[in-house]
This record gives C-alpha cells, structure tokens and sequence, in this order.
C-alpha cells in the first residue's frame, strides 16, 4: 500500500467473509506492538503508520475492539523481506525490475523530480509554523497563496493541501515527526578516534535546517580548542575556521540527499580534525577535484529558502543569510581551513552513498 496509493488495513475482519470478529481486549496491546515492529524492523526503510484501536458492531450485533492500520502513499519506496511488492486491488504483486524502476522515478528518486518538491504524507496546511514561514511571505501576499506559489505547500492527488519536503524541513517546528533522519548529530572526542570511552560531548539537532546548522555551530565553538599568543595583545587561535565550519554545515543541510531514509548528517569533533559525514553521493557530474569550481543544487527548493533565512549571528561569518548564490561555500571552507591549519580539508566519497570532509586543525593544537 505505501507502494501504492496508500490505503487502510483493519486487524480483526475475517479475509474470506468479511465478518467482523473482532481482538480480544487482553490481546491488543500485542497486536499494536507487533505492527509496530513490522513496520519499524522488518520493513526497509522503516513504514511510517497510523494505528488506532476501535470498537465497531461485529455480525452478531456486539461491539468488538479491532485495529485499523492507515497507511499513506510513501514518499519512499520500502523493501519486505520477501522483496519490493504492491498491492493491486485485492492482492499484492510482486514488482518487476520495469515497475520498481518506474516506482523510484515516480517518488522522485531517480532526480527526474526534485526530492525537495515532493508532497509529504499526512501533513496538513496547519503544521506550518507561522513565525518561520513568515520569513518567505512578503507583508502584501497571502499566506496559503505565496506558500503554494513557492512551492512550501501542494495540493495531493486528491486536492488536498499538504507540506512539501522543503516545507516540512524549513516551516514546521519538528520537521522529523515526519522526515526523523533530517538532523545533525554530533559527537566530540578528547582522542584521534572514535571511542565512546573518549566521548567528550554529543547532541543530537533537530528542528527547522537554519537551526540545525547554528545549533551545531555552536556545539564546534564550545567543544573546540583555542590556543592565544603571549606577546602583548593576547590573540586567540582556534582549532577550526568559524566561517569554514559554518559553509560546510550549510552545504551540509542544503545539499544532502533526503531520499535516503535512515541516513543523518554526521558530525565528528575530534583532538585534531573535524569529520562531516553527509549522505548522498555527489550531485550530478561534480568530483571531489571539481567540486570547489563548480555549482550544482540537488535541493534547489531547499537553496532557494535558505538564501532568504537571515543569519542571527552574522558577525564573523562573512554572511547576511545562509546561503548566497554564487557558489562559494567551498572555496571558504579551502582557503579558511588552509590559512588557520596549512592543510587543505579533504573530500571522500565513500561506498558512492555519502560524502565525508575533514577539516584539520592546526598541528599545535593537537
């Protein structure tokens, strides 16, 4: 069904004669937990349903507990143990390699559709923010009108107005009730190397992107080391470039791949190095030797707002808002980085599924 078009299963009902026999009361909590970890466990990636005990008249005229499962349309196509199915009236079909192919480029994966435009399931008009869609809305405009006009809200298959990706992430307060791997965690090490015995510090940042990225900032500026001169007219010396760490947290969030659910940015904070681990391959034809010459958006919805978020910390940063359009984001980070460190950050693509930077500190601080 979340192949499909979505539908409604109810626990309860006898398949053959629709006769409703209902759950035994002591029995629905097990029943309820057991969708649950089907759905969260043994689907790939994890379904995200609606389960709701009710009492409905059985054919002998008693009221009897069933569960109803409603399962939307996803934005993601899910995996069974069994393989990739969907269901085809009443029954359920195995999917050929045509109709999976089909399938991704219909949920927008394939690139053919931005990721950013996709509807997502189950939101409505009024999960918007007020406040944080105020920022795109001009004084003049009418909020319902300009949110669809900028591509925030669309109407579904049946008309009915729903949040988009880039809406969900940039105008609701908790974009993961609905996308839980759009966040940033972040782990700080006192060694060389990930070992929770050397944890320092770790968070986990959620809410609107612009958030995301000055809530990480932040976690860099209070975890990292910062030496100062002797000399009169003491000077401090950080480990890392503000600016460089502020340009890769936003090409971070603006340039992921979102369709790959289950996957967050990663952010390592170790004695000599900062690792950033973003999903997603690189965009387009972009190489790790290229990509500090050339542009490209895999989320140009998702650009395009945040170059209309003002930054509320903007001192040092080099930035009125998160983003701007020219394409400079990387440069920043390789000439900052190289100044403070005299190593140039590295780029690695790994298994063509994510993207790692390392941005070194400087040697002394070691």
């Amino acid at each position: 069904m979340a192949n499909g078009s979505g539908g409604i299963v109810v626990l309860g009902v006898d398949d053959q004669t629709r006769d409703v026999l209902g759950i035994p009361i002591e029995r629905l909590d097990t029943v309820e937990t057991w969708v649950r970890e089907i759905c969260n466990d043994s689907i790939k990636p994890p379904l995200d349903v609606s389960i709701r005990k009710m009492e409905i008249g059985a054919s002998s005229g008693d009221l009897v507990a069933v569960i109803q499962i409603d399962v939307p349309r996803s934005l993601f196509v899910h995996r069974s143990p069994g393989g990739y199915f969907r269901r085809i009236g009443s029954s359920k079909r195995e999917m050929s390699p045509e109709v999976l192919e089909r399938l991704f480029q219909e949920r927008s994966q394939s690139r053919l559709i931005r990721f950013d435009e996709s509807i997502v399931p189950r939101t409505e008009s009024t999960d918007v923010d007020e406040d944080l869609a105020a920022r795109f809305v001009p004084q003049q405009e009418t909020v319902g009108d300009y949110l669809r006009k900028l591509r925030i809200a669309a109407e579904d298959d049946d008309g009915v107005p729903r949040l988009t990706v880039a809406g969900v992430l940039m105008c609701t307060r908790e974009p993961d009730r609905w996308l839980p791997h759009a966040q940033i965690q972040a782990v700080g090490y006192a060694g060389a190397r990930s070992d929770v015995n050397y944890q320092t510090d770790a968070r986990e940042f959620v809410g609107p992107l612009d958030s995301q990225v000055m809530n990480a900032l932040h976690f860099v500026k209070r975890n990292m080391k910062v030496s100062a001169t002797k000399t009169v007219g003491r000077r401090e010396r950080p480990q890392f470039s503000e600016r460089a760490v502020f340009e890769a947290l936003v090409n971070a969030v603006a340039h992921r791949d979102y369709s790959i659910a289950g996957a967050r940015i990663r952010m390592h904070l170790f004695r000599d190095r900062l690792e950033l681990y973003v999903p997603g391959d690189l965009a387009n034809t972009l190489t790790t030797d290229s990509i500090h010459l050339r542009q490209y958006s895999r989320n140009e919805l998702i650009v395009s707002l945040l170059a209309r978020c003002e930054v509320s910390e903007s001192g040092g940063l080099g930035r009125t808002h998160m983003m701007e359009r020219r394409g400079d984001g990387v440069p920043i980070i390789l000439d900052e980085s190289l100044e403070l460190s005299g190593r140039l950050p590295e780029y690695l693509v790994i298994d063509e599924s994510e993207l790692r930077l390392t941005i070194w500190g400087p040697s002394s601080l070691a």
